[in-house]
């Protein structure tokens, strides 16, 4: 950190708890930076002139005469476009070295932008994943998150989002990140040479907790830049939101506050909001869409964290393990996003809408089916053909692993359509059905697209066995 001329030193400590001092200081401004006794902190709480300030590193070895420097501003970054294809840490700092990067001096975690500046989102981010293009499209400007399970790959199909999103940068907010993770996202935008498109700012499980509290400003301070400043198309992938709450856990208990639900502060929300509501489509054709990661204990998905998460962000993306297939799929039944209506259609191809509530309401009817079998019931012609479609569905498009345009996800999922199904079964408009039913080319295809289906039924009973 920049050293500065008149800088406040104070060598009077009051109080000193596992993370936080407290002493009397004078103009003082909020969340502005010290050091004490050579440890970074930064002021969290004002009474007066009482002053607590949060050290990150913890307050061992800091006695009551230890020397408390007040930096006179906020945390802050310097933006230029000399942050892309960088690594950085939670103070901006670069890792591996290298030159500091040079730029404007800016305050991270000020305000959202000017609602007046808002305009309605309109644009398609495609990530190649079929589960979100297909069936859950997500748009410029749109806040969202990834819930999994602790033992889900989240980090792998960020980093997957990361390669194949269509936007002008993309901006890494990792907190907690074990070092296998962190090397895994460095070595696959190395080898992909993206770098120059990414700006990574980390915090690792060997860096204090509550570090990860300086990491989502950090990010969106930067997307902000190329946003606003730059007029560009900025994703920024933050993983995991989780362990952002509990750093923010760990502050408020170490500061006697009184915990809320699940021992989260009271003050979750807000501290969630002011993260996810940086989401903007700008008028000069700038944006900055959030695709964050929620992990579950447990899957509870009434645990605070993703309580509060989902009344904030606009729908969310469930990983799950498939039972059939074995492979990683966004599940179509407790998926959602809010805002795909704006742009399936309408943007994507016009049976878009249509063929996407086909697919899932025929994978909902293999559901069904499943149910029936495991409960001893027998199956119909069609139970048998929707769990066959189910698998097929399953592994050629929900699979996270499957990276294909949406125009393919569409001529793919009608060809699932033809080979299990009628068109009536379908039940799409004549239109759509005329237009983009596939010709068949199988012999003894004589049941309008339905196929010989003994060869299935003895598929799927094989599969249900």
């Amino acid at each position: 950190m920049e050293t500065k001329a008149f800088q406040k030193i104070y060598t009077k400590i009051d109080d000193i708890t596992k993370a936080t001092v407290t002493l009397r200081a004078k103009n003082v401004g909020n969340d502005e930076l010290a050091t004490v006794g050579g440890k970074l902190a930064q002021v969290v709480k004002m009474n007066g002139d009482t002053v607590t300030l949060q050290v990150f590193a913890g307050t061992e070895n800091i006695a009551t005469d230890s020397e408390v420097v007040f930096f006179g501003e906020p945390p802050t970054l310097r933006v230029s476009d000399e942050l892309a294809g960088r690594f950085f840490n939670a103070y901006g700092e670069p890792l591996y070295g290298g030159p500091v990067a040079e730029g404007e001096k800016r305050q991270i975690g000020g305000p959202t932008v000017n609602p007046f500046r808002r305009k309605q989102p309109s644009e398609l981010i495609a990530t190649g994943i079929a589960g979100i293009d297909l069936n859950n499209t997500i748009v410029t400007g749109q806040k969202i998150p990834f819930f999994a399970d602790p033992d889900q790959p989240y980090n792998q199909v960020m980093a997957m989002v990361a390669l194949r999103a269509k936007a002008d940068k993309i901006i890494l907010g990792g907190m907690g990140l074990t070092n296998d993770d962190f090397l895994f996202f460095k070595n696959v935008f190395e080898n992909a040479g993206v770098l120059d498109r990414i700006v990574s700012f980390v915090n690792t499980t060997d860096n204090p907790p509550v570090e990860r509290l300086l990491i989502p400003d950090m990010a969106l301070t930067a997307a902000e830049y190329f946003a606003v400043d730059k007029g560009q198309k900025v994703l920024v992938l933050l993983t995991d939101m989780t362990l952002y709450a509990d750093a923010l856990a760990i502050v408020s208990n170490r500061m006697d506050q009184i915990p809320s639900k699940d021992s989260m502060p009271g003050s979750l929300y807000s501290d969630l909001a002011k993260i996810y509501e940086k989401a903007v489509q700008l008028p000069n054709g700038g944006s900055i869409t959030i695709i964050a990661v929620t992990t579950l204990s447990g899957g509870d998905i009434t645990h605070a964290v993703p309580d509060n998460t989902g009344y904030i962000t606009e729908g969310q993306l469930f990983l799950r393990t498939d039972s059939d297939t074995g492979k990683v799929i966004v599940d179509p039944f407790r998926s959602l996003s809010r805002l795909k209506q704006l742009v399936i259609g309408k943007k994507t191809r016009e049976d878009h809408p249509q063929v996407m509530n086909a697919a899932v309401r025929l994978y909902a009817d293999a559901a069904n089916a499943r149910t029936k079998l495991e409960n001893g019931f027998d199956l119909t012609d069609y139970d048998e053909r929707t769990l066959a479609f189910a698998r097929d569905y399953s592994e050629k498009l929900l699979a996270i692993d499957v990276n294909i345009g949406i125009t393919e996800m569409l001529d793919t999922a009608w060809r699932l359509f033809a080979r299990y199904f009628s068109k009536s079964e379908v039940a799409i408009k004549a239109e759509f059905t005329e237009k983009y039913w596939p010709v068949q080319e199988e012999a003894g295809d004589d049941n309008d697209g339905v196929g010989d289906m003994t060869a299935l039924r003895d598929e799927a009973e094989a599969a249900a066995q």
